[in-house]
Formats: C-alpha cells, structure tokens, sequence
C-alpha cells in the first residue's frame, strides 16, 4: 500500500478496500440481533467502523506516517472491540493475533515495530483479565489451555516478524536495483550528451592551438610574446584533456595508467588559479599540507577534481570567507579536507550529491560533481560530505597512500 501513483493501484485498492468496508459493515449491522438492542459496546464498535472506513478509503491522498498510525491505533481499537464486545464468536481471538499484518502492507519499518510492541502488550493486558478476572467464564475456549493459547499467540508474531523482515529486506533491495537501474539510464544518456559536447568543443580548440603553435614558432614575436602563447597552449592542452574526461563518462579509458602524484604540488597549483578567482568575493584559501603525500593517480583528473570542489566551497562561502584545505598522511592513507564557511546543506541535499542533473546552484548541472565522484571511484578513493544547515560543510578526500620510490 506504499505507491498508487498509477490509477490501476488505485482502482484496485478502492475495490479490495470497498470490500472489506462492505464485511464491517455487514458485521455491524449482523450485531444488532446478537446485542439485542444499541448499548455503548455497540456505539463503539460503529465509531470504530465508520472511522477505520474513512482512514482506509481516503489513505491514497494522505499517504504519511502519521496517517498510517491513526489508522493501525482504530484497527486495534476495532479488532479488540470485537473480541471483548462478541466474546462467543471466538474468531475474533485470531483477529488480534494477526493484527500487525496490516502495517506490513505500508511498508514501513517505525509502524510496523509501533503495532508490534502495541499489540505485544494488550496481548499481555487481555491474558491477564482472561486469567484473573473472567476465570473462564466467557472466554472458556482460551480459559482451558491458557499458557497453551498464550504460547501459540506468541509464536504468531514472532512469525509475523519474521515474515515482515524477510519481505522488508527483500523489498528494499528490489528498490535499491530499481533505483540502480534508473541510475545507469541517466549516466547513459549524460554519457552520450557529453560525449558530442566534448565532440563539438575538441574541434574548436584544436583549430585555435594551431593558429597558436604557428604564432609561437614565428621569429616576428619576441620571447615575452610567445611565453604567453606557450602559457595558452597549455592551457588550452587542459581544456583537451578535460573534455577527454567527458568522452570517458559514455566510454572509460581502461588503459590509462595512474601516475605517482605529489598532492602538495598539485594543491599548490590549484589554489594558486583559484587564488584570483577568490578575491572576486573577497574570500581567501588557506592550505596546510604534510610534506610526504604521494599518491597514484592521474595528474590531470586530480587536478580536475580539486578545482572543482575547492571551486564549490568557494561559490558556497559568504563573502569575505575563507577555505581551508587540509592535507594528511593517516596511515596507510592521504586525506585531503576542503572546509568551507558556507550556510551549509541538509541531510537530503547531501545525499543527492553525485547524482545526474542535481546541483545547488541556480545555473548548474551537477556534471561537474558526478564526474569528480567518478573519478574518485575510478581510483579506489572515498569521498565524504559533512554538512548541515547554517554550520558549512567539509568534504573529505581519501586516497590510498603511495611510496615516493
């Protein structure tokens, strides 16, 4: 009963739900002979149908947790009705062993163990008044083999338990692959749209790094000249190797090898590009790093990965705020942290970092974070974000640790 966000779900929850209104009903309606006139019993007991009727019937629309325990509280208050109120119909008794089936159709954990410990201890509360106040009076069929009944009930919900964890369990991994599977149709198809980006900025590039090496070479430009245009070739060969990064999203580069990495060195070098682009905002980067930090992977791409987190951090920073960024050697590890004085993100935001098409920013894409997860992935690294609303938020990089032999 968790989704009927389809109106085939919905038209069959109504007719299985019409039915079982049309069985109270019936039930109440049948009661009249057997109470011989309206007492309060019978009051309750139409309370409780009409009540349970409603909540069942308009539960699509309020599909909460609050709602689903408004309604397993007036299925207690129903079933146990029937069981003290028509104490001959001896029916009812399986009707409150069974009672916590009805939570495991919300497919929910916190209501399921709520109508499990409930029901436990009125169990507990009615044995006690069949055995010290009815005395077999009119509970006779229980009152006979009492610690048998009560030894039967018990193993009803502890298979009922059972039952629920083992569909619980196998529930959640059907939609763990379900999500899975979306997840990989997405990467599919940004594989394919970066793909003919990269494609389309690669051409460009090439052209115009040619009209530069041509310039460069020309004996017309004087040395400080065309130690500008080697500083753009350079950074046009970046650009290349960037877009490189995009083509391996639709097609990964198996045969590329990682190299020895200084993470001092390169740290160096990124904060020193985003130094400029900090004082736009008038916030700063602070850097601590352990001499000692070696580890293996490809220059570009982690470069391309520090860019962009530190670049986040920056954009997540108020103004006149400052970076940190940390790097340690932990044992047989090298932790990078990039701390930012931001207003932070909740635990949702969070958890949908990586994820295709999801970004903070008004303008973003959250490519540039998908592929810095990938990278990390790639490298057998962890990334960890900790973060909470209006506390900043610290990203922690790790990486295996690599000899400098």
């Amino acid at each position: 009963m968790k989704e009927f966000y389809s109106q085939v779900n919905r038209k069959t929850y109504h007719i299985v739900m019409l039915m079982i209104i049309v069985l109270m009903v019936s039930g109440l309606i049948l009661s009249t002979t057997e109470l011989n006139g309206v007492y309060f019993g019978y009051i309750i007991h139409f309370i409780c149908v009409t009540i349970l009727s409603v909540c069942l019937w308009i539960y699509p629309k309020y599909e909460t947790h609050f709602f689903r325990k408004i309604i397993i509280l007036f299925e207690f208050a129903y079933f146990y009705t029937l069981f003290f109120l028509y104490p001959e119909t001896w029916t009812t008794y399986i009707f409150i062993c069974l009672i916590p089936t009805l939570s495991i159709l919300f497919f929910d954990l916190k209501v399921f163990y709520f109508s499990f410990i409930t029901n436990g201890i009125l169990i507990i509360i009615t044995f006690c008044y069949i055995v010290l106040i009815d005395k077999g009076d009119k509970y006779s069929y229980l009152h006979h083999d009492i610690l048998g009944n009560l030894i039967n009930i018990i193993a009803i919900q502890m298979l009922l338990f059972l039952i629920f964890h083992l569909s619980f369990s196998r529930m959640k991994k059907q939609q763990l692959y379900y999500e899975q599977l979306q997840q990989s149709e997405r990467l599919k198809m940004i594989g394919h749209l970066t793909a003919a980006v990269a494609h389309e900025i690669r051409n460009p590039v090439t052209v115009v790094r040619g009209f530069l090496q041509f310039f460069n070479e020309d004996p017309s430009f004087g040395d400080p000249i065309k130690r500008k245009f080697k500083l753009m070739i350079d950074e046009l060969n970046t650009v290349e190797q960037i877009t490189s990064q995009f083509l391996t999203l639709s097609k990964p580069n198996k045969d590329e090898r990682p190299e020895k990495v200084d993470v001092k060195e390169v740290l160096q070098s990124v904060t020193g590009l985003l130094n400029s682009y900090a004082m736009l905002t008038d916030n700063q980067i602070d850097i601590h790093i352990e001499e000692d930090c070696i580890i293996s992977i490809n220059k570009v791409e982690f470069k391309q990965l520090l860019m962009n987190i530190i670049k986040n951090a920056l954009e997540a920073s108020d103004v006149g705020k400052s970076v940190s960024v940390i790097a340690s050697r932990n044992n047989n590890y090298i932790e990078i942290k990039i701390i930012d004085e931001g207003s932070g993100m909740s635990e949702a935001e969070v958890k949908s970092l990586g994820t295709p098409f999801y970004s903070l920013k008004s303008n973003g894409t959250g490519i540039g974070l998908m592929i810095c997860f990938n990278i990390v992935e790639k490298y057998d690294g962890k990334i960890y974000y900790k973060s909470s609303k209006g506390n900043g938020t610290t990203v922690n990089i790790r990486f295996s640790a690599t000899n400098d032999q």
